[in-house]
């Protein structure tokens, strides 16, 4: 660094006319009272539909009810025979596949009973697995109400067609 360049940064510097200032200009909003704007002003922040309103749900949810709905409608016409049956929603299959089950990823599954564990008879859907192979959410209401009713079928030893005379094979 220079002599003369380090003399320059020593000297002080004169400060610049500050500007007219509008007195009502200075009145400061309260911070209980206001509802403030992120610094980019941008907006405010918070969800843009309220809770109680149905797009306001995640997939992962509207997912669950479409496996509620088949399983409540299964429930009324197979109430005492379900009574054990424990039913829920995993994302994906674990990776080491059941020794029956051989070609693609399965939409669902049976688990038995085990006296060992404690656990009753549970059947799994796959939420993953299911949202690919469909496009909409009717889509998947409907291959959800397939995957539950095939589940059942396999726990009563019946078949889907008569779990359900709505069901869609293929």
């Amino acid at each position: 660094m220079t002599r003369q360049h380090r003399e320059s940064r020593r000297t002080p510097r004169r400060p610049s006319p500050a500007p007219e200032v509008d007195p009502t200009a200075l009145a400061i909003p309260s911070r209980r009272g206001s509802r403030r704007r992120d610094r980019r002003g941008r907006g405010l922040r918070g969800p843009l539909l309220p809770p109680t309103m149905p797009a306001a749900r995640t997939r992962a949810q509207r997912f669950d009810d479409a496996v509620l709905d088949a399983v409540e409608d299964l429930e009324r016409r197979w109430e005492k025979e379900l009574a054990g049956i424990e039913f829920g929603v995993e994302e994906v299959p674990p990776s080491d596949p059941a020794p029956w089950e051989d070609g693609g990823v399965p939409l669902g599954r049976y688990f038995p009973a085990d006296a060992v564990s404690g656990l009753g008879h549970r059947v799994v859907v796959y939420r993953r697995p299911v949202a690919a192979r469909a496009e909409t959410d009717v889509e998947i209401a409907v291959l959800v109400r397939d995957v539950v009713v095939e589940q059942v079928a396999h726990v009563l030893g019946r078949t889907p067609e008569e779990i359900d005379p709505d069901y869609h094979a293929g």
